[in-house]
């Protein structure tokens, strides 16, 4: 969460975050995706990189080829906070009634002044 709240202020954009509770994966379109992907390399060797990359770029998926990048950074694991520093962090969240622990709405700290 400290990491997307970071994203949002970078980029002063508002994100809405949507959970998929475990075992719901049929409602998440990126499963959807990646079924896409698995049937058109329909069982082909993955055996380098590159040839992961191919695959990826040339499928289609309602009609569009995807964006493909390989992303070579090593992302710090097993980032926490202390509970201090991320109960300072949920007063900027709103979280969905009802919903609470599957929605939030993140929005930059410059919007959240503005309106």
């Amino acid at each position: 969460m400290k990491r997307i709240t970071q994203f949002v202020d970078e980029f002063q954009i508002n994100v809405l975050l949507a959970y998929y509770p475990p075992y719901h994966s049929k409602y998440n379109p990126i499963e959807r995706g990646w079924g896409v992907l698995e049937q058109h390399w329909n069982g082909s060797l993955l055996d380098t990189v590159d040839t992961v990359v191919k695959f990826a770029q040339t499928m289609k998926w309602k009609g569009k080829n995807p964006v493909v990048k390989l992303v070579e950074k090593m992302y710090q694991r097993g980032v926490s906070l202390t509970k201090k520093a991320m109960d300072q962090m949920e007063k900027r969240f709103k979280r969905l009634e009802g919903l609470e622990k599957w929605f939030v709405k993140i929005s930059p700290i410059d919007m959240e002044i503005t309106g």
